[in-house]
């Protein structure tokens, strides 16, 4: 592969000249003599050239392949572009057809990625590939070594050993491979043991391929059996052993048997190995040395200079120009290594032949030459073109010669075969000249800052500037930190473009950039959806730009620039959309118990919705399986407080919810509700479920909400006031520290404690809630008396709670396992309710009583107690069976089994369900069948028909009493059903669309409703749930049944029908443009009218359908317009056909106009009518003579117009007739000619254009036919 260009980093803007003037002289078209037109046609080989033949010249090859060897110059510029060729026989993928795609471009992809270099790709005519690199050195010479080895053929070769040998070739732990396959720069297959084959395959370069191959051959003569002989040889001798292109060594081979081993030329050993049978080899040897004696005896050498950049070309590619002159001249020439400085070059052969070969290294390192061009740096990229489109004309021509353009020289170096040159650079140097006439450029200075301002966003103003002026802009990366700015171009265009350019920096330098604060929270609603609404913005202020920060910054700042004026006008605009945000997010939390939050959602969230449409808030509930019960309302406050009221009053239709409002002055608010709310927290939480709403704070407002049940609102404003008459009259606080897990003692079970204490001394105790950061305050709030007395006896207990005791008690080892199962719960239960109590009860199977509790005397003694009740109800325990169908217990256990762990709670029992009955595994009614007699001799008892089945079987552990009250509460769960007459038509009115209305009901009653089958046709609808849901169900039922029947009256109503007869011909004018007039009577009268179709019979009945007296009036209503037709009448009037546009109009304006004045219908022929000027006009007589008389008016004022302008065409028109005419002087089209075609030489005929067995249709089939072209491939 050779390099061809070398380019600069800038980007390519396509020359525009095209043309060379020769060029252009050959192109102009002219009509001159018959001869000279029969020249001027392309001869057949200029129109299809020949493909290049399979076996090129050796002369071909070692040019077209020559600078593949050459070296790269070095490069002055960091970032270079190189142009590379790989010929058609050498690439990789030759698939024309997937030019552009497949795996050649996935390749390049790859290399892109892999180097970081660009690659552009691109076929010459000779299909050869040219690839064009850029980017920095490095990264340009690891793409080319890529390329060379990925897209252009990998040599190959296969060298056979015994298969004994390959073992040697791989070493231990394939090292000896290794280091072959390293040292070689090859990649070498051996073949699998399994593998008969003996061929090793190698692949890599030429150079590669020699060194493995011997190194291989080497290590199997070693392991040979056979005779090795070993012969040095001096190395300038091995090419007259070998002989051009191996011919001579392989004679020797075939002749001798044996395998003959020569050292390459790039390896530097004298010895030569031969391996065969002992015969074979001392033959070998004994040829060899004979070679060697003669020419050691009558070669002589000579030594000549030649350039060291000449040593490539008398080389060749892949040394084929060596081997080519050894082949002509039997001289072998000796070139000093690469890295040598020596430009010596020796010659050694027979004298005689020595001028001939010299003769040849002379021409060979003469075929080439070094030239330059003269050119300024900065029009290379004009001469290089848009993406290097102009040079790839000259390099196509001319693939041989290499063209480096170097960064900041005003030169172009050309290398290559001397006569290219010569024609390269009178091409170039004619681009030169013409661009250096018609080119300027211009510098001009300005700040970095404004840079990317000049630019635009998306490069839209420097582009706009480009085309306008036609010119090219060079503005610096940011990186470059450069304040000077390049045009090029035509002289006036650079002109324009700078006094723009510098414009548009000085209004900058005027500008004006001012910082909005902005809350972060509102850039995404300010922005938009895919920026919407931010687009708005810009277009109303197009002068001014924009900038929101990143939102991982979070930044409120936005930045605004742009001229004074527009920036302050932006910004005013900014902050009252602003404004209109922060009125609209305001926010107000509503607190709702959450039994009720489905029903202000309502059914598919009708409620909610109708709620957020009429306020134009926006209303927020927690999730499901939250235990917060606050409804977020967001929007305006006016908006929220009426969303809040009408949330409030579905709750309070819903249940028995009381609301109160209590007076207690604004002052005492704060310290009523505590830090964070926990004195109000604790008050709603003793009450129960009541919720205390405080107005907002430095409102003035006194008045305090209460809401909630009846009872706890009560409860809870006595607290309340007190609480605010102890803080008004003299109010202390005092805090207490006690460890968490002392606080569940300290309130006791139920607050028995906590209420004792606050009994007895009057003062408010509170604890720290979850959410608390500090668990272990606790606040005591009263009187200053009350107060220290509170504190005193909490004193006390926590004090006797720190005195940590040890207590033992007896426990019957069989309840052990009782109190340790489930990882020990009710050990857990117990610690947590009695201040952190240890229990710990003896090791499994030890069969010990004891039992040992540790901590506060108090704790202890407590859950010494409650241990000792719960050994009594475990001694006092029975088991019930509770007999309910299997088919009742998944309602009985409610949604995840909520029912019955109410139910284990409420009565302190267990209760076990049995496994489900397996109806598959289910023995048959019928007897066992026996097999081989009973089992073991044994006699199975009958099984009593009325016992109940194992599956229906509930078991309850516990008391008796709580037994027996579960038993009740189950059977009370135990689902009841009871029949409804419904109508048989009305059943499927009941479902509903896809069973919504039956489902409807279902959730809104909580029972189950069966409708039987359609094929039943029954009247009963089954309903199955719990006993007091059953009536209200059955009153929802028939309320709906209600319903129904009255709506099938109103449709009984609705269905009347009557029938009119209109003439057909009136049917358009009763429907009426796009059906207005029919669809204005269907609306005004509420009925169906039916206009009869195309096929029925009876073409001029119209049906009308609704209530009675609404169809009578819509009769009425048709007959009107029908009667007022009839009285209309029609006449025809002449209107020449060439004043029907003018009349008509664009797009019918002008007759709309004319009918809607007058009141009349006008029809105008259709093309190709008997009489083109007739024109029928209908309506009203009066209003028909009206518009007759206004369109003969209109006729006659155009007609003058038209007649005008005839006469004015009639002088406008070429004397020598129509277009037509001139068509036929011109003659018919010859099609496309060509000269010298294989059939004017031969016998052979021309094709038949015609024939559709030369040109075939797609798809055609087509009988196969010899022909000239050679077989057809299909």
């Amino acid at each position: 592969m050779s390099s061809v260009a070398v380019l600069t980093q800038e980007s390519f803007n396509e020359h525009r000249s095209g043309l060379l003037p020769e060029q252009k002289g050959a192109a102009v078209a002219g009509t001159g003599a018959p001869g000279e037109e029969e020249e001027a046609l392309p001869t057949y080989k200029d129109a299809f050239p020949p493909l290049p033949e399979k076996a090129a010249s050796p002369e071909g090859t070692q040019e077209t392949a020559n600078a593949w060897t050459s070296k790269l110059r070095p490069l002055k510029a960091s970032v270079i572009t190189q142009v590379f060729h790989v010929p058609l026989e050498e690439r990789k993928y030759k698939d024309i057809n997937q030019f552009g795609e497949g795996d050649q471009a996935k390749v390049c992809v790859d290399i892109m990625h892999k180097t970081g270099a660009h690659l552009e790709l691109s076929l010459a005519k000779d299909q050869g590939l040219s690839i064009m690199v850029s980017g920095k050195l490095d990264a340009v010479m690891k793409a080319r070594k890529e390329i060379v080895s990925r897209l252009q053929t990998q040599a190959s070769a296969t060298v056979a050993i015994p298969k004994e040998h390959h073992r040697f070739v791989i070493g231990k732990n394939g090292e000896k491979l290794q280091e072959l396959e390293l040292k070689t720069a090859t990649k070498i297959q051996i073949p699998r043991p399994d593998d008969p084959s003996n061929q090793i395959k190698i692949s890599g370069t030429k150079e590669g391929l020699e060194k493995a191959k011997h190194e291989i051959l080497l290590i199997s003569a070693e392991q040979d059996k056979r005779a090795v002989e070993r012969v040095n040889i001096d190395k300038v001798f091995h090419p007259f052993i070998t002989g051009a292109y191996n011919k001579l060594v392989g004679e020797m081979m075939q002749e001798t048997g044996a395998r003959i081993n020569v050292p390459p030329p790039s390896v530097n050993k004298t010895e030569i190995v031969i391996t065969g049978e002992k015969e074979q080899v001392a033959l070998a040897v004994a040829m060899i040395k004979k070679v060697s004696e003669e020419k050691k005896k009558n070669a002589t050498t000579i030594a000549v200079e030649v350039k060291k950049s000449q040593h490539k070309y008398v080389i060749g590619p892949k040394g084929n120009t060596l081997q080519e002159i050894l082949d002509k001249t039997g001289v072998s020439v000796e070139i000093p290594p690469s890295d040598s400085s020596s430009e010596t070059v020796i010659l050694r052969g027979e004298p005689d032949r020595l001028g001939q070969a010299l003769t040849e290294v002379y021409a060979k390192a003469n075929s080439y030459t070094v030239s330059s061009v003269s050119a300024p740096s900065w029009l290379h990229r004009f001469i290089i073109g848009k993406k290097g489109q102009n040079l790839a004309k000259i390099t196509q021509q001319m693939p041989k010669v290499h063209i480096e353009f170097t960064e900041g020289e005003d030169r172009i170096t050309l290398e290559g075969p001397t006569k290219d040159v010569q024609m390269v650079q009178s091409q170039i140097e004619a681009i030169v000249t013409d661009l250096v006439s018609r080119m300027d450029y211009a510098e001009i200075s300005v700040d970095p800052k404004f840079h990317r301002h000049l630019i635009g966003k998306g490069g839209v103003n420097i582009n706009r500037i480009k085309e306008l002026h036609k010119v090219t802009v060079r503005i610096p990366p940011d990186n470059e930190k450069s304040n000077l700015i390049r045009i090029e171009g035509d002289p006036q265009g650079v002109q324009e473009a700078k006094k723009e350019l510098l414009e548009l920096a000085s209004r900058m330098e005027n500008e004006r950039t001012k910082d909005l604060i902005i809350e972060q929270r509102f850039h995404r609603a300010i922005i938009g959806q895919k920026g919407e609404k931010i687009k708005e913005v810009r277009d109303k202020f197009p002068e001014v730009i924009i900038n929101f920060p990143d939102p991982a910054q979070k930044s409120d700042i936005v930045q605004l620039r742009g001229p004074r004026t527009e920036v302050e006008k932006c910004a005013k605009f900014m902050q009252k959309i602003v404004a209109e945000m922060v009125e609209n997010s305001f926010s107000v939390s509503v607190p709702i118990f959450k039994q009720f939050h489905r029903n202000i959602i309502g059914k598919g969230g009708s409620n909610i919705k109708k709620i957020r449409e009429e306020t134009n808030t926006k209303i927020d509930l927690p999730a499901e399986n939250s235990n917060s019960e606050m409804i977020v309302i967001t929007g305006k406050k006016a908006n929220c407080e009426v969303a809040r009221n009408r949330i409030l009053a579905i709750q309070k239709e819903l249940a028995n919810i009381s609301e109160i409002e209590v007076s207690i002055p604004s002052k005492l608010h704060n310290s009523l509700i505590g830090s964070k709310g926990r004195f109000v927290r604790s008050i709603m939480e003793e009450c129960g479920s009541v919720h205390i709403h405080f107005p907002t704070e430095g409102s003035g407002i006194d008045k305090v909400t209460i809401r909630g049940p009846v009872e706890e609102v009560e409860k809870a404003k006595q607290q309340l006031l007190a609480l605010a008459e102890e803080k008004q009259i003299k109010s202390h606080t005092a805090e207490l520290r006690a460890k968490p897990e002392y606080h569940k003692f300290l309130i006791g079970k139920g607050g028995g404690n906590i209420r004792k204490v606050r009994d007895s001394t009057g003062a408010r105790i509170i604890f720290p809630t979850a959410e608390d950061k500090d668990q272990e305050l606790i606040t005591v709030i009263g009187t200053e008396e009350a107060v220290q007395e509170a504190q005193k006896e909490l004193e006390e207990l926590i004090k006797s709670l720190d005195n940590v005791v040890e207590d033992n008690m007896s426990v019957d080892p069989k309840h052990h396992r009782y109190f340790v199962a489930r990882r020990g719960q009710v050990l857990r239960d117990l610690a947590d309710e009695y201040g952190g109590v240890m229990v710990s009860f003896p090791r499994t199977g030890s069969q010990s009583e004891k039992v040992t509790l540790k901590g506060a005397k108090e704790c202890v003694e407590a859950a010494k107690k409650r241990m000792l009740e719960i050994v009594d109800d475990l001694d006092a325990q029975v088991t019930i069976e509770c007999v309910i169908a299997q088919k009742f217990h998944r309602s009985i256990m409610g949604p995840k089994g909520s029912r019955i762990q109410q139910i284990t709670r409420d009565h302190n029992v267990q209760i076990k369900f049995p496994e489900r009955e397996d109806q598959q595994a289910a023995p048959p009614a019928e007897a066992p069948i026996q097999e081989n007699g009973e089992a073991n001799g044994e006699v199975k008892e009958p099984v009593d028909p009325n016992a109940p089945k194992k599956c229906d079987v509930i078991v309850i552990s516990g008391r008796k009493e709580r037994c027996e009250a579960a038993v009740e509460a189950l059977k009370a769960l135990v689902p009841v059903t009871i029949e409804v007459e419904v109508p048989f038509e009305l059943h499927r009115y009941i479902i509903g669309q896809k069973g919504s209305g039956i489902r409807k009901m279902m959730d809104e009653f909580e029972v189950n409703i069966q409708v039987p089958a359609p094929d039943q046709q029954s009247d009963k609808i089954a309903i199955t749930g719990l006993a007091n849901h059953l009536d209200r169900a059955k009153e929802g039922l028939l309320e709906r049944v209600k319903e129904l029947q009255a709506e099938q009256e109103d449709r009984a109503l609705r269905s009347f029908k009557l029938t009119i007869t209109v003439d057909p011909k009136y049917h358009p004018k009763i429907i009426g443009r796009k059906g207005a007039i029919i669809t204005n009577i269907r609306t005004e009268h509420d009925v169906n009218i039916q206009f009869p179709e195309k096929n029925d019979e009876n073409q001029d009945q119209i049906t009308i359908t609704g209530y009675e007296h609404k169809a009578i009036a819509a009769k009425e209503a048709i007959q009107h317009i029908v009667d007022e037709l009839e009285e209309m009448i029609s006449e025809d009037i002449t209107l020449d056909s060439r004043v029907h546009a003018r009349i008509i109009g664009a797009r019918g304006k002008g007759i709309r106009k004319i009918m809607d004045e007058f009141k009349v219908d006008l029809r105008f022929p259709q093309s190709g009518a008997a009489d083109p000027n007739l024109v029928t006009v209908t309506g009203r007589p009066e209003l028909v003579d009206e518009a007759i008389d206004h369109l003969l008016n209109l006729e006659e004022e155009y007609m003058a117009d038209v007649v005008e302008n005839e006469a004015k065409m009639a002088y406008m028109r070429p004397p020598g007739g129509s277009a037509a005419s001139m068509d036929e002087q011109r003659g018919p089209s010859k099609g496309f000619v060509v000269r010298e075609a294989p059939w004017t030489t031969g016998n052979e005929k021309a094709p038949d254009m015609s024939s559709s067995e030369d040109f075939p249709s797609f798809g055609a089939p087509v009988a196969t036919k010899t022909s000239p072209w050679g077989p057809k491939r299909f």
